[in-house]
């Protein structure tokens, strides 16, 4: 690709993104659906203006580094306070990796046709909802605590562990790996040591913070922070695939909670550049989708999809808060919402190709299942998400429930 060429495409991508954004804030339509339609509109679906493949190798590193921005965004604003919040957040992950797992597999299988080796794949893939997704949604339907807090830190909770494991599914689909236990052993390593890398790097990064003087801040705090994660996730990348997401997590947990005098300033700066990273990637990573993937999967996909929305995502749901202090409208609203985003489309995109490349079938069925998977659950639930809690009485607007603490 020539340069002029590759400076189109970006020019073409954000602007269709800040675009996306425009119209959101004049409409008052959810950003997210908007940014993917806006994906939709320039990619190989619609106008054909943006292939992302044309990036090549750097299409992976150029995702990647702006997810662990993202992901360390969400670290950094990530409370959880009260003993009902951390046991509705821990049950909800527990029971969504148990039952979506098992789920996921058998409706891929049967309902949607793909092989069970790739089957167990899609249900790794698609097992966290997106904090690139639900956060933008949380804060434009302005939620009443907690419902906020614990669905931006289911998220962050699952987003890594779904990656890692899918990743670890995909090796051993491929013959890389032989046998569970090589796969147990590889999941406790990619994550551990991901998070073990995240607290080292964010303490570090939150003491120089500190002992920065005022007269010597001007746009460094900014610019430390991006360095050093950056190079995190390379070195984490480089080491162990995949341990970057939870890295990125737990080093922004870290600085998030160790207050000093320019993480106010700091985290208002990495917020907006995380906003920026979101209106980039979800148009370009929805500018692969092609019909010619989606159309095979028939009403099967389709139901595939909807079994996952309306019946597993909704039972988890309920089994993970029984006893706790939650009323019906919030275990409701819980079980409703859980669209799919960025971290599912770029891992799925690159895993579709590796598959390909190794010539097992159902690769390009794996993709397409995928993204009509980001497509329902982002247009759906991204749509209907603030009118349910608007009669649910949930947006900050009404009364908040109890309950909450």
């Amino acid at each position: 690709m020539t340069p002029e060429r590759l400076g189109l495409l970006w020019g073409i991508t954000v602007f269709s993104g800040a675009a996306a954004r425009l119209l959101s804030a004049f409409s008052g339509l959810p950003g997210v659906v908007l940014l993917l339609l806006s994906g939709l509109l320039i990619g190989r679906s619609g106008l054909g203006l943006v292939e992302p493949l044309d990036l090549g190798p750097g299409l992976e590193t150029i995702v990647g580094l702006l997810v662990s921005l993202v992901l360390f965004d969400g670290g950094m604003n990530l409370r959880i306070p009260g003993d009902t919040i951390k046991a509705t957040v821990q049950r909800i992950a527990l029971f969504r990796l148990l039952i979506s797992l098992a789920s996921g597999l058998i409706t891929a299988h049967w309902l949607a046709g793909l092989d069970w080796s790739v089957a167990a794949v899609f249900s790794a893939i698609v097992l966290a909802t997106g904090p690139t997704v639900v956060t933008p949604l949380v804060r434009q339907i302005r939620l009443a605590p907690p419902l906020g807090d614990v669905l931006e830190a289911e998220g962050l909770l699952l987003e890594p562990v779904g990656a890692v494991l899918a990743l670890l599914l995909l090796e051993l689909v491929l013959g890389d790996l032989h046998g569970w236990k090589e796969l147990f052993i590889g999941l406790i390593l990619r994550l551990g040591g991901g998070v073990l890398v995240g607290i080292g790097v964010g303490w570090l990064l939150s003491e120089i913070l500190r002992r920065l003087k005022s007269e010597q801040s001007s746009g460094l705090p900014l610019q430390l922070s991006l360095g050093i994660l950056f190079l995190m996730y390379g070195v984490s990348e480089w080491f162990l695939p995949e341990s970057a997401l939870p890295a990125s997590v737990a080093a922004g947990i870290v600085v998030g909670r160790r207050p000093g005098i320019y993480t106010a300033e700091l985290d208002g700066l990495i917020q907006e550049l995380a906003q920026l990273a979101i209106t980039m990637l979800f148009p370009l990573l929805a500018a692969d989708v092609s019909w010619a993937e989606l159309s095979p999967l028939g009403w099967g996909g389709i139901l595939c999809v909807l079994t996952l929305m309306l019946v597993v995502r909704p039972f988890a749901v309920g089994i993970a808060t029984m006893g706790l202090p939650l009323k019906l409208p919030q275990r409701l609203f819980l079980g409703w919402l859980a669209p799919r985003g960025i971290v599912t489309a770029s891992v799925a995109s690159l895993f579709s190709i590796r598959l390909e490349q190794a010539g097992i079938l159902g690769a390009g069925r794996l993709q397409g299942l995928v993204f009509l998977t980001i497509l329902m659950t982002v247009g759906l639930q991204g749509l209907t998400a603030q009118p349910l809690a608007q009669i649910l009485g949930l947006t900050k607007t009404n009364v908040t429930p109890k309950g909450s603490s």
